[in-house]
């Protein structure tokens, strides 16, 4: 087999806008005849390379050769690469035909050169007959040819194209990648195209370059790309997946779920290596319980046309129920000294008493003070307390320098864990009292709810910390009223998505079975702050994100004083933000 010779070497090329950094040394080779696509989300730095090959904007460092030579200091029309734009950038005062031989007419090639060419060019991209067509009167997908068209006439080596298709409808689109396909086996020439669309880069291209964060990820062909996916990142960009947290076992074995399955790919990492195991969810076969490799229910099942995606829990997370005490209490007023006051009761673990100093009773009661004239916070002086470390109520008394003052209840209690030897890892919770008003004020009830009852869960192995991606309760948010509530909080339980044609029915039971050469396997990798379950069915970058923001917005919180009325309108901001 002819061996493809290489036409662009990109060298550590870097681009920094001021002190954004768009491009982090990226790296590439490029083949003749190759259909590339650059694929990423917005931001990865896959238009900015793009761009860089095409002369439109200058590399901060690196090297860009096309058959072995510098191209770096030559302009866009002495390269021998075109782009195609995202909009098209058709002259609508030129009509069909002569919008394609506008290159050829620049360079005053000859009229019959520039006739022959442009014949041969509406005839690739079908569209024979509208030579004397206006622009304006073609449909975007027609539109998009005579951009490709004027592009592939003045026969570049490589054609550029700048997310050509974002334009188009569904239907349009997916004609249109075959399209582009056919026309680059049919010209021969080299394409490098950047989408986000995983679909369009499966589908039409030979190598895919993944990217995030100005960095290649991995480069491969599709099949490369979906079945062997390098990390976690690639796995979720390209199509759905379940990852699930293994251990190699022996060169042919992999244990996941507290069991052990044979895999084809384990004879690439060391035995008890920690690793990422992907099954892709067409990989997966419903059958009867007793027959499954795993067995779980059905949680949930989406009609997609011409399949179900049918989620399948296969064990709960460990969860745990805590008690919370809602009051309709309200601040305790001074008026002669014009002040208010206000607290919560609440519980503590008897572990916790021996720490105790006034500002950590101060913030377990979310006591404060304030002007009842200008909402601005007085400070807390004096804090009364018996509390000891034998389970039991307490009294609790905090006042301001003026004499207002609020007592409450400090109810000491042993620690409320919940361990799951199997999984091993562990949740906390505590019970709370809480006032309606602040449940009437929460933006986002689910994490106030977690900060309230202290809830935090953990690896037992290395002590990390581990998602609590359920908050159950059962009362009205909007109007809630005074009593007691159970409040269930709950880790991401094993779910796997899995394509089904069948309709099942929620709750039902069933088991999953795959084969060994379905287990794909990524080298396993720990981020600091990585809140990942073992197996997650939809992305929890989101979850890790609110994690570090309550974490950051507690912080703050706790270096800036603020009036009650600006504490309130900044909350209202974020949330709409």
């Amino acid at each position: 087999m002819e061996e493809k010779k290489k036409i662009i070497q990109i060298k550590n090329v870097v681009k920094n806008f001021d002190d954004t950094v768009v491009l982090k040394g990226v790296s590439l080779d490029i083949y003749d005849n190759e259909f590339v696509t650059l694929l990423g989300p917005s931001g990865c730095g896959k238009t900015t390379l793009l761009r860089i090959l095409g002369g439109f904007i200058d590399p901060s460092s690196g090297e860009v050769l096309f058959h072995n030579e510098d191209i770096l200091k030559l302009p866009p029309y002495k390269r021998d690469i075109n782009t195609v734009f995202q909009k098209y950038a058709l002259f609508p005062h030129l009509n069909v035909y002569d919008n394609i031989a506008f290159g050829l007419k620049i360079k005053k090639e000859p009229k019959d050169v520039i006739d022959r060419k442009v014949r041969r060019m509406l005839k690739l991209v079908n569209l024979e007959d509208y030579g004397k067509r206006s622009i304006t009167a073609l449909s975007g997908g027609q539109q998009q040819r005579i951009a490709i068209a004027r592009a592939l006439v003045n026969e570049p080596s490589v054609l550029l194209l700048d997310e050509p298709l974002g334009a188009l409808d569904l239907k349009l689109r997916k004609e249109m990648q075959i399209e582009l396909k056919r026309i680059q086996q049919e010209v021969g020439i080299t394409f490098i195209f950047v989408t986000h669309d995983q679909e369009e880069a499966l589908t039409m291209s030979d190598k895919i370059v993944v990217m995030k964060g100005g960095e290649i990820q991995q480069v491969g062909t599709p099949t490369e790309i979906y079945n062997e996916p390098a990390n976690e990142y690639v796995a979720n960009f390209i199509g759905e997946t379940n990852i699930i947290d293994g251990t190699i076992v022996d060169e042919n074995t992999v244990r996941f779920e507290d069991k052990n399955f044979p895999c084809n790919a384990a004879k690439r990492f060391a035995t008890g290596e920690l690793v990422d195991v992907v099954i892709r969810p067409e990989d997966l076969d419903v059958v009867q319980r007793e027959h499954g490799m795993l067995k779980g229910i059905v949680k949930s099942q989406v009609f997609k046309g011409v399949h179900y995606d049918t989620i399948v829990e296969t064990r709960l997370g460990t969860s745990i129920t805590v008690t919370m005490h809602v009051s309709e209490d309200k601040p305790v007023e001074n008026k002669a000294a014009g002040e208010k006051i206000s607290a919560n009761s609440f519980f503590l673990d008897s572990n916790d008493v021996d720490e105790l100093n006034d500002a950590r009773i101060i913030d377990l009661a979310s006591a404060e003070a304030w002007s009842s004239d200008t909402d601005e916070f007085v400070s807390i002086k004096e804090v009364e307390s018996d509390i000891q470390k034998k389970p039991g109520v307490y009294h609790v008394t905090f006042k301001t320098a003026a004499g207002t003052s609020i007592r409450v209840e400090a109810n000491v209690v042993e620690e409320n864990r919940k361990v799951s030897p199997v999984f091993k890892e562990e949740i906390y919770a505590m019970d709370f009292f809480v006032k309606t008003d602040d449940i009437k004020d929460s933006v986002a009830l689910d994490t106030d709810l977690r900060t309230w009852a202290n809830a935090s869960a953990w690896s037992l192995e290395d002590g990390t910390e581990v998602a609590i991606t359920e908050v159950n309760y059962d009362f009205d948010w909007e109007n809630p009223v005074p009593g007691e509530y159970q409040i269930t909080f709950a880790t991401e339980g094993y779910q796997y998505k899995v394509l089904t044609t069948k309709a099942l029915p929620v709750d039902t039971e069933v088991g999953l079975t795959f084969d060994s050469e379905d287990i794909h396997l990524m080298k396993h990798e720990t981020v600091p702050g990585d809140l990942r379950r073992p197996n997650t069915a939809e992305n929890k970058d989101s979850k890790t994100a609110e994690n570090k923001d309550i974490k950051e917005d507690a912080a703050k919180s706790k270096e800036i004083k603020l009036t009650k009325e600006e504490a309130a309108n900044v909350a209202a901001a974020e949330a709409k933000a």
